[in-house]
């Protein structure tokens, strides 16, 4: 069972990674699949998988609620670290504490656990993609957009946050796929067999996609903040994650397994395009790079350990 996912998984990443440095696709090559995957893929898959599922197989609250109060947590306990001990100013804090607190749940997370543990891994990690968008990344935007401490500024941003996610694709697949299980709306069998087929190209590209997107990257900006960071994404949030599921949830071990498991995952490719926007570059870049590689160890581990 180890090999089966952890093996398939490697080569995928490998042959992404080999691709590039081989010169047989370019890395703006490689991003256009990876748009292809985000964008059409993950949003198929999403959709599919849920509207096929009754609400109770979905709806999981010990992981919804404990999700939501670790993440907050992490992020704030960074956020504080971040602008007290590092020195940051609140808006570079903001960002940086979204690589600290935030796993790949979508790309990375949906492609592994639906090898370990197949279609239902969808009703986990939709959850996790909600919480992600609804609470996480926009919170962080907000906090970021109080630096300016312009009442305008910070509207803006909220303005800009609600219509950004109106429009993200895996956003809308999400919660129109839980909307058809809440209701119990089919999806006509031809349409649902297109986004089945779509849907299946999602795991294999996105492992193929972030081996390719890592391909040429190199370590900047190796220092204690990078490191913190790192040590918060792919060790302290996955131990708080644990220790709240098992003893305060008290979750059933599959749950606690696939909560721990998410929050050990790399920091997705997002904290690296928010850096860039916001003028972090190197000191965005290369915690999401270090935690790529530690946290592909740890997941790797805790599969072995787990399944």
């Amino acid at each position: 069972m180890v090999l089966s996912v952890i093996l398939p998984i490697f080569l995928l990443l490998f042959s992404g990674y080999a691709s590039v440095k081989l010169n047989l696709l370019s890395k703006e090559q490689v991003s256009i699949v990876g748009t292809f995957v985000i964008r059409v893929a993950l949003p198929a898959l999403f959709l599919q998988a849920l509207s096929s599922k009754d609400l109770d197989a979905i709806w999981q609250p010990e992981l919804f609620y404990s999700y939501i109060v670790v993440t907050a947590f992490v992020f704030a306990i960074a956020l504080g670290i971040l602008v007290k001990h590092f020195k940051n100013n609140l808006s570079d804090a903001a960002i940086l504490s979204i690589g600290a607190s935030m796993s790949n749940t979508g790309l990375l997370g949906t492609a592994i656990l639906s090898l370990l543990i197949g279609h239902i891994a969808l009703a986990f990690t939709s959850l996790i993609v909600i919480i992600e968008s609804v609470f996480l990344v926009p919170a962080a935007l907000f906090i970021a957009g109080l630096q300016a401490q312009n009442q305008q500024a910070v509207l803006n941003t909220l303005k800009n946050n609600f219509i950004n996610l109106c429009k993200n694709p895996l956003f809308i697949g999400v919660v129109i796929g839980i909307l058809c299980a809440v209701f119990q709306v089919k999806l006509p069998h031809y349409i649902d067999q297109v986004f089945l087929m779509i849907g299946q190209t999602a795991s294999p590209l996105a492992l193929f996609v972030i081996g390719g997107s890592v391909a040429g990257l190199t370590l900047k900006y190796v220092n204690q903040q990078s490191l913190y960071i790192v040590l918060s994404s792919n060790f302290i949030f996955p131990i708080f994650m644990y220790l709240t599921l098992r003893f305060i949830a008290q979750a059933p071990m599959d749950i606690v397994y696939v909560g721990t498991l998410i929050a050990a995952l790399p920091t997705p490719a997002l904290f690296g395009m928010l850096g860039q926007a916001y003028g972090l570059n190197d000191r965005a870049i290369t915690p999401l790079l270090m935690s790529t590689v530690i946290g592909f160890i740890v997941t790797a581990g805790l599969i072995i350990l787990w399944w």
